[in-house]
């Protein structure tokens, strides 16, 4: 059986999943040098995803749409070729507890002239599917406690099972969208008077900022009261919340109330030691709100598995808090919790009605193929093996690498990346400088799976960048280039038998160098999404050697 998943807003996203694996997931901002975020504004898009993949519309047996915003429906403007059409899906949060595969079902999905019938499930229901089906708990039979906490939500509980899911509760009345806010109102990002949305990629910036700062007790203290007075305090809140742009718009403007309450207390505070107190205060509040949440409902299962999912499943010091707790035997995040796995979480919601909440095959690399390019003038290309791109990164000369399928979530995995030596404290400012990135923003580490534990705490596997790590301190100074301010790093461990080429470009560096590690940041424009080709990155040009699939492109000097 062939469902395709098809997420139309923000992250917007094509997926096809097979029997049961996924073939492929197309994020659009991965196309053509998009920007972030982009959406599908028309549904040809659909059709040359498919086609890509040898696949006509008319051999998917099932479409589905992600939902999203509404209370009981939502509704979709989209082009099909030059066509206007309107399609109505699932709301963002399901009706009732019981109700996460119940679905819209409608007709008119217009591909490549013909229309097609379509289901769609609610918007969260995407997150709790892609994360459970994606997870070891789903492969070996087990249950599983799910967290949900996006943008536009409460952090949500849910008991997923093979036979069904369903909403435990919300821990507290509070939007994942907090963490954008409170950077809008202090730091870097501040915006004098601001009440929207705010920029979401800021939410991972605002993650590196906190580094230059401390917590401050008294600064948690403001925090706790003004919290106890507009949030805990207002019970009608987090019950009554159904996703509705009304709800939305007054808890955003909460939100903003909140911060502009704070700022009153903080005038003499940093804004580094505001923001990094706000940190710890709700990363101390999700905890103790899980663990009592946890201890409601440890009848339902002695396994104490926990799936992570929503945009907040970005945060690796959430994440690895969580973790941290022992509340839990194990702790899954797919690496796309955010938006960018709805695509497939919506045909896993499919497969979920089908046959329940069973596993799915899938690998991290289904994104993107790359696109086969022309070499522009000044560039010359030549066979480069892993041994002597090795040596060319030993020199200290950042490679873009360029290889296979790309990754699949917002982080680049060695498929997309642009690679250097982590022994020189410059190469991060180097980085950070040809990338447009802020000084304080960290540079990820791809390291050895086997030897990561000699290197960080706890650096146990962590092939998705989903974990905080510390460096440990006698490497500190080897590797300074990977080292964030507080001496963390947000690490990605590669099994040195992996059939992936980056596994064998690190066993070469370390035979070379004896160090197991390289700098890894995406290969990308500033503001846009992966490379699709290496004519792109060509274009880009500041670094002056591409690998491409065993091919090393190089910038002539004139």
């Amino acid at each position: 059986m062939r469902i395709c998943g098809i997420k139309l807003t923000h992250d917007g996203a094509i997926a096809l999943v097979e029997d049961g694996r996924l073939v492929f997931s197309i994020e659009q901002e991965k196309r053509d040098n998009n920007p972030r975020y982009h959406t599908i504004d028309n549904l040809n898009a659909v059709v040359v995803a498919l086609a890509e993949h040898g696949v006509d519309a008319r051999d998917v047996d099932e479409f589905v749409l992600d939902g999203w915003i509404g209370d009981v429906e939502s509704h979709f403007q989209v082009l099909s070729g030059a066509a206007p059409i309107t399609l109505r899906g699932g709301p963002y949060l399901e009706r009732h507890a019981e109700g996460l595969i119940n679905s819209h079902d409608g007709f008119g999905l217009l591909l490549d002239g013909k229309g097609f019938p379509y289901r769609s499930y609610p918007h969260v229901t995407g997150h709790v599917a892609s994360a459970y089906c994606t997870s070891p708990f789903a492969k070996a039979g087990q249950p599983a406690f799910c967290l949900v906490w996006d943008g536009c939500m409460f952090p949500r509980v849910y008991y997923v099972e093979r036979r069904g899911a369903r909403h435990l509760e919300c821990l507290f009345p509070m939007y994942g969208q907090a963490y954008v806010v409170a950077g809008l109102h202090f730091g870097p990002y501040n915006r004098a008077n601001y009440t929207g949305w705010g920029d979401r990629g800021i939410a991972g910036k605002v993650m590196a900022y906190i580094a230059l700062g401390s917590v401050d007790q008294d600064i948690v203290a403001v925090f706790r009261e003004l919290y106890e007075e507009r949030f805990a305090a207002d019970a009608k809140l987090a019950p009554h919340h159904r996703g509705d742009i009304n709800s939305m718009e007054a808890s955003l403007a909460a939100l903003h109330g909140f911060f502009n309450a704070s700022a009153l207390r903080f005038e003499s505070k940093s804004s580094e030691d505001v923001l990094a107190s706000f940190h710890w205060f709700l990363e101390h509040l999700l905890v103790r709100e899980m663990g009592i949440a946890l201890q409601r409902h440890s009848h339902l299962s002695r396994s104490r598995n926990l799936c992570i999912a929503g945009g907040c499943g970005l945060n690796i010091k959430w994440n690895s808090a969580l973790r941290a707790t022992g509340l839990f035997d194990a702790v899954w995040v797919p690496p796309f919790p955010n938006d960018s796995g709805s695509a497939i979480g919506a045909a896993c919601s499919a497969m979920a009605e089908h046959k329940g909440f069973v596993p799915l095959e899938w690998s991290v690399y289904s994104g993107p193929a790359l696109q086969p390019s022309e070499v522009p003038p000044q560039w010359e290309v030549a066979p480069c093996s892993m041994r002597e791109l090795a040596i060319i990164i030993a020199s200290n000369k950042p490679v873009v690498f360029l290889t296979g399928r790309a990754e699949l979530g917002p982080r680049a995995l060695g498929g997309r990346s642009i690679l250097a030596a982590a022994t020189s404290p410059r190469m991060k400012d180097h980085l950070n400088g040809i990338k447009l990135r802020e000084y304080f923003r960290p540079v990820a580490p791809i390291c050895l799976e086997d030897r990561a534990p000699e290197i960080f705490n706890p650096g146990t596997p962590d092939p998705y960048m989903l974990f905080e790590h510390q460096t440990r301190a006698e490497w500190r100074h080897k590797i300074p280039a990977v080292v964030h301010l507080d001496g963390s790093a947000r690490l990605q461990t590669v099994s040195r038998t992996s059939k992936h080429t980056v596994a064998e470009l690190l066993v070469e560096y370390e035979k070379l160098t004896g160090i197991p590690l390289l700098c890894n940041t995406s290969a990308n424009l500033h503001g846009r999404g992966f490379f699709p080709d290496a004519a792109a990155a060509c274009q880009w040009g500041r670094v002056e050697d591409i690998w491409c699939d065993g091919l090393l492109w190089t910038k002539t000097r004139t």
